[in-house]
């Protein structure tokens, strides 16, 4: 089968390699759509931190946000996963240790990550092999664009959850990247008046035609108090900004991370009585993400800007796009 590698820093080739064998408990996806986001740019530009540390090297097999069909069912599988439309977990745990068998398998410390950690194939080719442990049906109504589009949508969902903004609350999304703009839409639905900050004035029209009309720069961003602010941005200064515009009591959500460490002051922190929030992956609510996109409560579809073949997957690591929307998909079968 045909997959997308990345050999190291911007060198990257569309090759044939073995196609996946489900081994028990596991089924192989036929692959239809993958997204890129901004994990598999820092595996092109060598800049990803799992390089540094040993967690992911060379090649590399990116795309960890997919849809597909259940083509095989390995032993010890539930043939009736055979033909299903699915979606899936990025995050593999042991299913042993505390934090797996407590409902944190995100964070166990011998976890896989689906085209990111130690070495499980993404889903940039024609096949994907994955756990049923990680399967999620897509009903009807969720279609494939939408179904590679959970994973970061659950990401988005649970950083906009934690804000607790509400009816009434104004919260402040800094970067209007493809999680900000997904945060933006879950809080909107839950009432929040949502401002978007950003960088550059096409993400801010593009922000804008999606119906977010308080959409600043840094130099036109009101002073106003926010209830919450959520960073999805990877400015390194933007995680103190935050906590100097935050109102007391109010709450920050870090989703976003930056190339270099970013710095606080935590003395600030406890005098204004902040909470603070770290998110690192949307896979403990992955089923509500489909079943908000389901009822029709979020429609994200508009942030893909286009959908591209595989051989086209290495323009769009190097900054290719047609329009201003944020996402690029990729369908491996072209």
């Amino acid at each position: 089968m045909r997959a997308f590698v990345i050999n190291g820093p911007g060198r990257t080739e569309v090759v044939e390699v073995d196609p996946p064998v489900a081994g028990p408990g596991e089924v192989v996806v036929d692959v239809e759509r993958a997204g890129l986001c901004g994990t598999d740019m820092e595996f092109f530009t060598g800049d990803m931190s799992y390089l540094a540390t040993g967690e992911a090297a060379y090649p590399m097999r990116i795309g960890h946000e997919w849809s597909g069909v259940v083509s095989h069912v390995g032993p010890l599988t539930d043939p009736s996963w055979l033909g299903a439309r699915v979606t899936g977990d990025t995050m593999l745990g042991c299913g042993h240790c505390a934090r797996c068998t407590g409902g944190r398998q995100h964070l166990c410390a011998d976890r896989y990550e689906i085209g990111i950690r130690r070495g499980w194939p993404g889903a940039l080719a024609a096949q994907l092999p994955v756990p049923v442990t990680a399967l999620h049906r897509l009903p009807d109504t969720v279609d494939a664009t939408l179904g590679a589009l959970v994973e970061p949508g659950a990401n988005a969902l649970r950083a906009a959850r934690a804000t607790a903004a509400g009816p009434g609350d104004e919260l402040l999304i800094m970067g209007p990247g493809t999680i900000g703009l997904l945060a933006a839409m879950f809080a909107r639905a839950r009432g929040a008046r949502v401002h978007l900050l950003g960088a550059t004035e096409s993400s801010l029209k593009f922000a804008t035609s999606l119906g977010f009309t308080e959409a600043w720069t840094a130099d036109t961003l009101p002073d106003m108090p926010f209830d919450a602010i959520l960073d999805a941005s990877n400015a390194p200064g933007l995680p103190a900004f935050a906590v100097e515009r935050v109102e007391p009591g109010g709450r920050i959500v870090y989703i976003g991370i930056s190339g270099e460490p970013s710095v606080i002051d935590t003395r600030r922190v406890v005098l204004k009585d902040i909470t603070v929030v770290g998110i690192l992956s949307g896979s403990p609510i992955l089923a509500e993400t489909i079943e908000a996109y389901a009822s029709g409560a979020v429609d994200p579809r508009p942030l893909v800007d286009s959908v591209v073949g595989l051989s086209s997957a290495a323009d769009v690591l190097s900054g290719a796009r047609r329009g201003i929307a944020p996402k690029i998909h990729i369908d491996p079968r072209n």
